[in-house]
């Protein structure tokens, strides 16, 4: 692959308690353990960023695939839900729920672009065999 762009970012601190920040500085938040696992939440965490990343990543893509085929993507939106969980091997993994709402096309073809973006989304071309990613077109 040649990179045409290449986003870097430092987490400093105590890693999901700490601070993560982008190294042009325009993420630079703290990072908590969420409640659900037992931490003190009230901070963003990785599997929120790694959800918005995955739902803009995923729209743009979207919006491509939707462009070409010359479908109204008006109102368009991607819902990205990141879980984490127990791996059974001592470690943990993530999943992927992503719900795709295109008010202005009908069901058929909403899915077909979904399924699509799918194949183009450099997010979904990284967890591919890795992570399991589950499609819902609303």
């Amino acid at each position: 692959m040649t990179p045409i762009y290449t986003a870097s970012a430092v987490s400093t601190g105590d890693a999901r308690n700490g601070h993560v920040a982008s190294t042009d500085g325009l993420i630079d938040t703290d990072v908590r353990v969420p409640k659900e696992m037992g931490g003190a939440g009230g901070a963003t965490n990785p599997e929120q960023l790694f959800a918005a990343g995955y739902a803009a990543c995923f729209h743009q893509a979207l919006k491509a695939v939707g462009g070409k085929a010359k479908a109204d993507l008006t109102d368009s939106e991607v819902v990205a839900d990141v879980s984490i969980g127990d791996n059974g091997s001592g470690g943990f993994q993530l999943a992927v729920q992503l719900e795709v709402t295109i008010p202005n096309v009908d069901a058929s073809v909403a899915q077909e672009l979904v399924e699509q973006a799918h194949q183009v989304c450099p997010y979904s071309n990284a967890t591919r065999g890795n992570v399991e990613v589950a499609l819902t077109v609303a």
